[in-house]
């Protein structure tokens, strides 16, 4: 084989390479409300996949105080965008939990907003679990709660059963107002959540 051909081969196959691109749409929780962005979690666990020599980039699209009723603009607009999306993780929902709002409004929200990032060519959808503060009521909690693992089997998601596993109402990885991680916990949502989107790369 000729020295051009070989390069050439190499050529085409560095111009199909391409770091992953990882959107986050989430709300204060992916942000990093509290702590600077380089701590939050989409950055961290971005540092701990690339430390494992994985090519890939985190969007963090966190807006505080964000409801699942902005998802679907929200999506429209990253869609619009020039970067190629390959994986999105969908975090969203707490603020709906928080104020008590409808289960199915907020469920008709993700279920647009997935229905879009499918649309646009997005092959991987994680969508994370949230869950509601048992001060609402039993009733409305486990209907809030069962919302994710109901839709990610609708519509054929890949789960990730709880965004705050290893943090939530743990003093030590929180913030003092008990809702928003600290730079601990956001510390420990990454190298969960980076463990499991290695497992889909």
């Amino acid at each position: 084989m000729s020295k051009n051909l070989i390069m050439a081969l190499s050529l085409a196959l560095a111009s199909q390479a391409h770091a992953i691109t990882i959107l986050c749409l989430g709300d204060s929780l992916t942000e990093g409300f509290g702590v600077s962005k380089e701590a939050a979690w989409p950055t961290v666990a971005e540092k701990i996949l690339r430390g494992k020599k994985h090519d890939v980039t985190f969007i963090n699209a966190g807006i505080s105080g964000s409801t699942t009723a902005s998802a679907p603009s929200r999506m429209a607009w990253h869609l619009k965008s020039s970067t190629r999306i390959d994986l999105l993780f969908l975090a969203l929902g707490a603020n709906d939990g928080l104020r008590g709002q409808d289960v199915k409004a907020a469920q008709k929200s993700l279920e647009r907003t997935i229905e879009m990032a499918k649309s646009g060519g997005i092959k991987k959808i994680i969508l994370a679990g949230i869950k509601a503060p048992p001060s609402l009521g039993k009733a409305y909690t486990a209907d809030f709660d069962s919302m994710f693992p109901r839709l990610a089997k609708k519509m054929h998601l890949i789960f990730y059963p709880f965004l705050l596993d290893g943090v939530a109402a743990d003093p030590k990885y929180n913030l003092p107002d008990a809702v928003h991680p600290n730079v601990e916990g956001h510390k420990i949502m990454a190298e969960k959540i980076a463990q499991f989107i290695e497992a889909q790369l």
